[in-house]
């Protein structure tokens, strides 16, 4: 059996799981994220219309987010770092490989958290190309019936950093177009088991270590993201304001969308930097209107990021969160 007649029997799959789903608008002609009209009216016989993610893509209030080790699993540890800053984290990061399961315990954790959780999808053993050629669509059908079926919000970013070289899905092993090819049958998959309690989050690395890599010819288009995604790291060698470190890479992407801005990863390293990072994330967050929030990296990897015992720099951390009012809603 190819893979392709394989897709078909799972894609018949869905379509009787989710009846109405066969009367559901192709990708092409389903209707922008930020359209007005209203969801569609539930079903008598099929399952409650996919989760409302609208007011989530554009909330009033801020997003101020965590990465930890062990977490969502032990939730206790993100109690205590809301302890260490003053405030409750309402995006809580999960860390997926591709061959992974969803997972979908760890998803419903953290809504009863009151937190928005950013799964991290990582095809560190699928090809692009693969991807885009339909290869892997058994298991892509797999995981978004399983995200439709929760029905819970959840922000996704696929192949995040793709400008850099450090990622086996990065510029140097493949191009821009294998790229874009498979987040759009991706996004087209998921549309087919009707999986719109997704938040797109299109998330490259800072331009600063990789300025050769453009980013316009890695974006998909807005019609497949809802967020454009930043991570990037303040270093003792490296940029330590926000303008230095996030600056150019704004720039760059503004000259092709307006879709709003997340840092989904950050950190400093440890020193007197620490605490003037923190508080240029909040001075950022207070000034641009377009810059939804951003998510600590709190633990170490290539650098030690681990903020719990750097009293100046939780200070600032809760003197950010005090002076902000819009940070920390809940997202349930």
């Amino acid at each position: 059996m190819t893979s392709r007649q394989l897709f078909t029997i799972v894609t018949l799959f869905v379509i009787g799981v989710f009846g109405y789903a066969a009367l559901a608008p192709s990708p092409a002609s389903r209707p922008a994220r930020f359209a007005t009209e209203p969801s569609a009216s539930p079903s008598p016989t099929g399952p409650p219309p996919a989760y409302d993610v609208r007011p989530l893509v554009q909330p009033q209030g801020r997003y101020l987010g965590v990465a930890l080790s062990g977490a969502p699993q032990d939730m206790s540890r993100v109690d205590r770092f809301a302890d260490l800053v003053g405030s409750k984290p309402n995006i809580i990061t999960i860390y997926e490989s591709f061959d992974d399961e969803f997972a979908a315990a760890e998803v419903r954790r953290v809504h009863r958290y009151g937190a928005l959780p950013i799964v991290r999808w990582e095809p560190f053993k699928a090809k692009l190309k693969d991807i885009a050629a339909g290869r892997h669509d058994p298991y892509l059908v797999e995981f978004a019936v399983a995200v439709r079926r929760l029905n819970l919000p959840v922000a996704l970013t696929i192949a995040h950093e793709m400008n850099g070289h450090w990622y086996s899905w990065g510029a140097h092993d493949n191009t821009a177009k294998e790229f874009v090819a498979a987040w759009r049958h991706i996004h087209a998959v998921f549309a087919r088991a009707d999986a719109t309690n997704v938040i797109w989050t299109w998330t490259p690395n800072v331009v600063n270590p990789v300025p050769s890599v453009k980013l316009a010819p890695l974006y998909p288009g807005d019609a497949y993201v809802d967020w454009v995604g930043i991570d990037g790291y303040f270093t003792r060698r490296g940029e330590q304001t926000f303008d230095e470190l996030f600056g150019p890479t704004i720039t760059q992407v503004r000259k092709f969308t307006a879709r709003p801005l997340l840092i989904v990863e950050t950190g400093s390293e440890p020193g007197a930097m620490r605490r003037r990072a923190v508080d240029e994330l909040f001075t950022a967050l207070r000034k641009r209107p377009d810059l939804l929030g951003f998510v600590y990296f709190n633990q170490k990897g290539s650098g030690d990021w681990v903020i719990d015992s750097d009293r100046p720099a939780l200070a600032a951390y809760r003197s950010g969160t005090a002076a902000d009012p819009r940070i920390g809603f809940r997202v349930n």
